[in-house]
């Protein structure tokens, strides 16, 4: 199975400027991604994509291929991955380049190792599933079975629809929320169903102690001590 490793990545950034390569601990925050794909054994190649021309030579510099500069228009706050992933899956196309599935690789997401990323790909290989997503347990006062949504005539009710709750927490299942550190989709679930999710998704248990997304500056502060931890 050809998979293709994506790293998309724009310029602009709101929660704190110049995120993608503002500096963690003496590297761009591009790099740690961009470095862990690289040394993936199981990725067929590893793309970077951006419009900003600042993150392209740095990418550059880190020795990533940059086959092409992304379109302003899938770069805006309000552009979605999804339209980020298609299109370097066509302009990749147009240069003969095709792959069965692309590993989606967000750089705020930077500690994920090349061995999680590794053994994601064999299980998305072995699932048979159209979408294989990172995952992290969801702790258990947000279970969905102890969680709750109003109803039309302003009560409360139990979000899965059932009408006992659990009373054991030893009782509740397992519950997760996708982490968004790693993806990876089959192209046509992306290009002919088009989705990033397709109709079966099988998952990855990531490692909490080295998962953060980073969105604002308290997030970057906790990303700071993390990574101090790391090379102690």
């Amino acid at each position: 199975m050809k998979i293709l490793g994506l790293i998309p990545a724009r310029g602009g950034s709101k929660g704190i400027p110049n995120k993608n390569r503002k500096v963690l601990n003496g590297k761009p925050l591009l790099q740690y991604t961009i470095e862990a794909a690289l040394c993936s054994k199981l990725l067929s190649r590893v793309v970077f994509s951006s419009e900003d021309e600042t993150l392209i030579k740095l990418a550059k510099s880190m020795k990533v291929d940059v086959p092409f500069v992304r379109p302003s228009k899938f770069s805006k706050d309000n552009s979605g991955t999804l339209e980020v992933v298609q299109h370097a899956i066509k302009k990749l196309a147009d240069e003969g380049e095709t792959y069965d599935a692309v590993c989606l690789l967000q750089v705020t997401n930077p500690f994920r190792t090349s061995e999680f990323i590794d053994e994601a790909i064999k299980k998305f290989k072995t699932s048979g599933a159209d979408t294989l997503l990172s995952v992290l347990k969801v702790p258990h006062e947000y279970n969905p079975h102890w969680t709750f949504k109003v109803s039309k005539s302003g009560h409360i009710k139990l979000a899965t629809g059932e009408n006992q709750i659990i009373k054991r927490r030893q009782d509740l299942p397992d519950a997760y929320h996708r982490d968004g550190a790693i993806y990876l989709i089959k192209t046509d679930t992306i290009l002919k169903q088009n989705t990033l999710y397709g109709k079966t998704i099988s998952y990855i248990e990531s490692n909490p102690n080295r998962y953060i997304n980073i969105d604002t500056a308290k997030d970057w502060d906790k990303a700071e001590e993390m990574v101090k931890n790391f090379s102690q």
